[in-house]
């Protein structure tokens, strides 16, 4: 019964981190839906994580997947210290970690569920380790090439004016 009610709000909250990371992903990125999204999908994450682990005990054969959860909520907060913080360079490594966090979150799905969706258990095993990454990485670069690594005047003038 327990058991249950975690499931559920483990799917849940997963199926509130893709929309979420969607919905972040496709908006303009400036203060409105874009940061509010990505907040929820955060938070989303929390609870796959959290939820992860009460599964894992109940469950220890899928304890892999609190690996990967925990690896996309990581990832995830990485990306969001990125750019609270400013880091140097924050948006490639905020884009960098929230896609990585994504591609993450969405491994973990297929890994657990593929086998048991249509279409996609006529697919090798393997495919649902790899099929996420071979998507999402390409467009990951594709975002980077778009948003540069700051010049090296840049840094310059930034290790200038930094204490």
């Amino acid at each position: 019964m327990l058991l249950d009610a975690l499931i559920i709000l483990h799917i849940a909250a997963g199926l509130t981190a893709v929309v979420s990371g969607i919905d972040a992903m496709r908006v303009p990125k400036r203060p409105g839906r874009h940061p509010s999204r990505g907040r929820i999908y955060l938070g989303a994450l929390a609870v796959v994580a959290v939820t992860a682990s009460g599964i894992a005990i109940a469950r220890p054969h899928t304890a892999y997947l609190l690996i990967l959860g925990g690896l996309a909520f990581a990832a995830a907060g990485t990306g969001y210290a990125a750019r609270r913080r400013r880091w140097h360079g924050w948006l490639r490594h905020h884009i960098t970690a929230m896609a990585l966090s994504y591609i993450t979150l969405l491994t973990a799905f297929y890994v657990d569920n593929g086998p048991r969706l249509p279409m996609w258990k006529l697919l090798p095993p393997y495919t649902f380790w790899v099929l996420p990454a071979a998507v999402g990485l390409p467009l990951l670069l594709r975002a980077l090439h778009h948003h540069p690594a700051p010049s090296k005047a840049h840094r310059a003038s930034h290790e200038e004016t930094v204490p």
